[in-house]
């Protein structure tokens, strides 16, 4: 059951700015074009060539084919800066893939293409980023510097921004600060989370094989039995939140996978374990691979059993800098009613590739409350009912303008 704290809030729509209101609708156009093509990882063809065409129709100076499928555009104000002062360069980032999960809402913009569907927001994203790209390019005199827009691919895997940056889009010019936004479902429409510091956790990942002795049900005595080490195992790998990570601190070790057996009489020769572990504090890069080897060699000796591990961290934290959540923060109050719009204990453990971006420059993520109970649009993410309220994307843009017009002045 969803949350009835998910009705929306009053969005005041004299807080959107004329030009920005007049694009709703193009917003929305957009937003359910890429909605109904949506593309995996790496592979967003279609989408990186709707964009494109956007931008050269627009005029808007851009690189394609970064990591792929990405795009950067790159717009130059017109407004003056002091003469003691350097023009500074913004960035703002968007996803743009989509998930390996079948639709099952019923709308005239359904996706199109099986199997797969933008079950997270990644196609409002890149409309509020296309939207953002447009209005700055017709309203330059009102910043200085340089906004780089970063449309990137593959957040959901395996992860884009690590090369985006690596094929360096963080430089020439050299970016100062970056943002970014995800429409949260968790939030409701008329609210925005932000906050300083762990906004978002790491998001590490394990395959164990547990190897021992298979045999008959009934002489256990000749057998190592795979299910009893891996189930031990288990147990044993929650004392690594339970006793070793500070109280203080949080953290999250699921087992999400486990694969053995093939008879009710036979004592399984081997057993497959595969999960995730998720933390705030940076201080724990590299602990939990080191707990998960010294834990299973512990368990699989005492039992006479063997292993293989494989264990990768696959993103570093979002951690937010102060200064910049506090410039998203102040322009969020002009869009929103506050003080009830601002909701800064925003935490959650899911994970983003955003991430290395913000280990490069300081930088702001934060969440665009999109959900709205009375519409039927509050399912999670990742579910194939998923969808939002698209009153969000005007104010997306919206929030996004106010940014760059105060962190560019």
């Amino acid at each position: 059951m969803v949350s009835t704290s998910l009705n929306p809030l009053t969005v005041d729509r004299s807080r959107i700015r004329p030009d920005i209101q007049a694009l709703q609708a193009q917003l929305v156009e957009w937003r359910r074009r890429l909605h109904q093509r949506p593309e995996l990882g790496f592979k967003e063809l279609i989408t990186s060539e709707f964009i494109t065409q956007k931008l050269q129709e627009w005029g808007i100076e851009h690189q394609t084919g970064i990591a792929k499928t990405g795009i950067v555009t790159t717009i130059k104000g017109k407004k003056s800066v002091g003469t003691h002062s350097c023009a500074p360069v913004l960035a703002i980032r968007a996803d743009m893939d989509a998930l390996p999960i079948q639709e099952q809402n019923d709308v005239p913009y359904k996706s199109q293409h099986d199997g797969v569907m933008h079950a997270c927001g990644h196609d409002g994203h890149t409309a509020i980023a296309l939207g953002t790209a447009y209005y700055l390019s017709q309203h330059q005199e009102d910043f200085a510097g340089t906004v780089k827009i970063i449309f990137q691919p593959a957040e959901e895997g395996p992860g884009g921004a690590k090369p985006m940056i690596e094929a360096g889009v963080l430089k020439n010019p050299d970016v100062d600060a970056i943002i970014g936004l995800h429409l949260w479902n968790n939030l409701p429409l008329g609210t925005v989370g932000v906050r300083s510091g762990a906004l978002m956790a790491a998001v590490e990942l394990f395959d164990l094989k547990i190897k021992g002795k298979g045999g008959h049900g009934a002489m256990p005595h000749q057998t190592v039995d795979a299910i009893l080490v891996a189930s031990q195992v288990v147990n044993a790998l929650q004392t690594i939140v339970a006793r070793n990570v500070d109280p203080i601190d949080s953290a999250v070790v699921t087992v999400g996978e486990f694969h053995a057996g093939s008879a009710h009489n036979v004592i399984a020769d081997s057993a497959h374990l595969g999960g995730t572990v998720r933390y705030f504090n940076p201080k724990y890069d590299g602990y939990f691979g080191q707990r998960f080897e010294q834990i299973i060699a512990g368990v699989c000796q005492s039992q006479g059993a063997s292993y293989e591990l494989e264990y990768w961290q696959l993103y570093p934290p979002v951690i937010n800098n102060a200064e910049i959540a506090d410039l998203v923060r102040s322009q969020a109050e002009k869009v929103v009613e506050t003080p009830i719009g601002i909701v800064p204990e925003c935490q959650t453990m899911g994970g983003e590739d955003m991430s290395f971006f913000l280990q490069e420059v300081p930088g702001c993520y934060f969440f665009l409350g999109s959900a709205n109970l009375s519409k039927n649009l509050a399912y999670p993410h990742h579910h194939p009912r998923f969808d939002f309220d698209e009153t969000a994307l005007g104010m997306g843009v919206e929030i996004f303008v106010r940014c760059v017009e105060k962190f560019c002045s």
